[in-house]
């Protein structure tokens, strides 16, 4: 449903339970949407909390009946695969035949408001969650950093504050992270995966530094750990900036 003219808020279900239980790619990117983002729906996704590990490689398909001549004689059925093109990871990505364990959340382009639900966290099946180019405001939640299976993250172009969370450096299948244009603070995690991401993922945030950002964080204070260490050799203590 990308790419058209849909406006208003997202209201609330109408029933508490049943909301499109096999809902695994929703793709609302590019329209008008205004409002908080659709939690309670998200709750509802049960074929997002679960990663399908599946021996072989197996893909969404629906049954088709086939109508071959005037008569209106359906002669069978076919197995019809179903296709889709969605931005993953930047790019514009084509999938003729369309993964069984697939999750893909992009909500990008519109004016939702508001913080990023800790629900979230309960869709551990995503394999990619675009909220890029809205108006989320608040914290990113630290329950981001149960989605395991997650390998795009992009959360630019929004009113982000406070801290890049330490859970997200535990995402090592991670392989596209952007925040970039936000209002974040702090050191960048420094660990796993976040050796790889380049300086354009957190440009346009005043408030971060640490690598690979130029910036180095001079006023902040680094984990108790390494703050101070003790030489085994002498009596001076060892002040790391």
């Amino acid at each position: 449903m990308r790419e058209n003219k849909f406006h208003g808020v997202i209201g609330k279900p109408e029933y508490t339970k049943g909301e499109f239980p096999r809902l695994q790619i929703i793709d609302v990117s590019h329209n008008y949407f205004t409002g908080a983002l659709p939690s309670q729906y998200m709750l509802l996704w049960d074929a997002m909390k679960a990663f399908k590990k599946v021996s072989n490689l197996k893909y969404m398909n629906v049954w088709e009946n086939v109508t071959f001549n005037a008569l209106g004689i359906v002669s069978g059925a076919t197995l019809y695969n179903y296709s889709t093109t969605f931005v993953m990871k930047s790019v514009a990505t084509s999938y003729g035949k369309i993964p069984a364990n697939l999750a893909v959340i992009d909500l990008s382009s519109n004016n939702f408001s508001g913080q990023i639900p800790e629900s979230i966290g309960s869709l551990k099946a995503l394999y990619s969650l675009n909220l890029s180019n809205n108006a989320l405001t608040g914290h990113i939640p630290p329950s981001l950093g149960t989605l395991t299976e997650l390998e795009s993250l992009d959360l630019s172009q929004n009113q982000l504050s406070g801290k890049i969370p330490q859970q997200l450096a535990e995402l090592i299948f991670l392989q596209k992270f952007d925040v970039s244009y936000n209002n974040l603070t702090s050191p960048i995690p420094q660990q796993n995966q976040f050796h790889t991401f380049e300086n354009t993922s957190f440009e346009g945030n005043q408030g971060l530094c640490g690598d690979p950002l130029s910036k180095k964080c001079e006023n902040w204070l680094l984990p108790p750990s390494s703050a101070l260490n003790k030489d085994a050799d002498s009596n001076f203590a060892i002040e790391l900036d």
